[in-house]
């Protein structure tokens, strides 16, 4: 079957979702409320009013604006909404070329047959929910993903600029428009080839992952400033987003645009356990399915860990390391302490709260999470191919004091999409496992609100 079919339900399951939503839902919901009255107001030429209790840029508002002005869209709350539902349907397109970035294939040449693959991924829950309120995420996303393929294109003004009109949507997605260029020369620096006659070019020393070694990132390090001759060049227009972005910083006195008191940066080294445990609840059917199966994976985790007892003593090290980080900087955020519209409200309470030892025991595993992860992302990329992205998830969770799952969307889906062998019945079971989330948390949602209490969300 074509894959233009799986794209036309996928789409008319987004707008059959949005009409069921928009009939039950008739009213801003949550954070909704700030949004669309901001939209209004810019929808009405009012472009001084500003709600304070925003944090982000007006970026999802300019874009209702634009639909307004070029497609005739009305700004109430049903075409807010499909501003961002749009954004959801076209993230598989993009996510197409992304992958295919990775797999170092062709796209499909029609924009309206991406693969399969990308499919599922735009089913995504954390995207799929919020692609259906006024929220900034869906859109956030697709431009993010937009950034790195017009980077990995060498169309590196185009992703400048879209990496650009990004951080309009979140201001901490400037850290992509850095992992845009990254990921892109890593590639280039991997495949270039010197001109017939000519020298070969400098070398970055950047080896196969699963075979490095800890000496290897050192040589990676000590061999960077050979190959910044060659890498340099395109890093201008990116250089020029961060300019404008310190720019913004430093006019607005800090990165939060608005209610700046309950968004108060702080060294919260435990969101990136989170994170880690975040990508295997989601991911575990993209863990399970590399070539070597489940078993495998287990031992090649158990071998990283304790095969020998230097890597035990390492291992125990970090975990040791990792409990004086939790003890030091777990935060108990008010408002994940008081919302309990959230699931997140429940995860904390009955989990991390149960007891004070709860914590602590859970750090083995997410040891073990991250070697999975390393080991099946790793598969067919380098080193640095491999770590790039870990390293700058770091300056956009550790400052953040709130257990959220959206911090953790645009991280996820680039990602996933490094792993390029998933076998057919991994796929399913990846769709299936997002379907029966996305079906369960969007019933709730619909039809299970609670008396003077709210609905019940992400």
């Amino acid at each position: 079957m074509s894959t233009a079919i799986y794209y036309m339900a996928y789409c008319g399951a987004c707008i059959t979702v949005l009409k069921e939503l928009n009939v039950i839902v008739d009213e801003p919901y949550m954070d909704e409320p700030f949004h669309v009255l901001q939209a209004q107001a810019y929808c009405r030429g009012d472009f001084a009013t500003w709600d304070p209790k925003i944090t982000t840029p007006p970026g999802l508002y300019v874009m209702s604006l634009l639909l307004k002005r070029v497609f005739m869209f009305k700004c109430t709350l049903p075409m807010l909404r499909l501003t961002t539902v749009l954004a959801l349907m076209s993230l598989p397109v993009v996510l197409t070329h992304l992958l295919c970035f990775h797999k170092r294939v062709r796209p499909p040449p029609s924009l309206l047959s991406p693969t399969a693959e990308a499919i599922v991924l735009g089913t995504f829950p954390i995207a799929w929910f919020f692609g259906f309120l006024y929220y900034t995420e869906a859109p956030s996303l697709v431009f993010v993903v937009w950034t790195v393929v017009a980077a990995s294109q060498d169309r590196h003004w185009l992703a400048a600029l879209l990496g650009l009109i990004s951080c309009t949507f979140r201001q901490t997605n400037v850290v992509w428009v850095l992992y845009a260029y990254a990921s892109s020369q890593l590639m280039y620096l991997r495949f270039r080839r010197a001109p017939p006659g000519a020298p070969p070019p400098q070398k970055l020393h950047d080896p196969p992952a699963v075979a490095a070694a800890p000496a290897d990132l050192v040589r990676s390090i000590l061999s960077v400033p050979a190959v910044l001759v060659d890498i340099l060049p395109s890093f201008l227009p990116y250089a020029l987003v961060l300019a404008a972005f310190g720019a913004f910083v430093i006019w607005n006195e800090g990165i939060v645009l608005g209610d700046k008191a309950n968004h108060i940066p702080a060294l919260h080294v435990p969101q990136i356990y989170y994170f880690i445990a975040f990508t295997t609840a989601f991911g575990w059917p993209v863990l399970i399915s590399g070539g070597d199966g489940p078993r495998k994976l287990v031992q090649s985790v158990w071998n990283r860990m304790f095969g020998g007892k230097i890597r035990a003593f390492i291992t125990l090290i970090i975990i040791l390391a990792m409990a004086v980080t939790v003890k030091l900087f777990t935060i108990h955020h008010p408002f994940l302490l008081s919302d309990n519209r959230h699931y997140t409200f429940y995860l904390w309470r009955r989990v991390y709260m149960f007891h004070p030892i709860v914590p602590y025991l859970l750090i083995p595993g997410y040891v073990a999470c991250t070697w999975a992860w390393f080991l099946r992302v790793g598969r067919e990329q380098t080193l640095l191919q491999t770590l790039i992205l870990p390293v700058l998830v770091l300056p956009t969770l550790l400052p953040t004091p709130l257990l959220e799952p959206r911090y953790f969307l645009i991280p996820y889906i680039l990602l996933r999409s490094q792993v390029t062998d998933i076998p057919k019945w991994g796929l399913v079971l990846e769709g299936a496992w997002y379907a029966a989330i996305n079906a369960v948390t969007m019933s709730v949602f619909l039809y299970l609100p609670r008396e003077g209490v709210g609905r019940f969300m992400w």
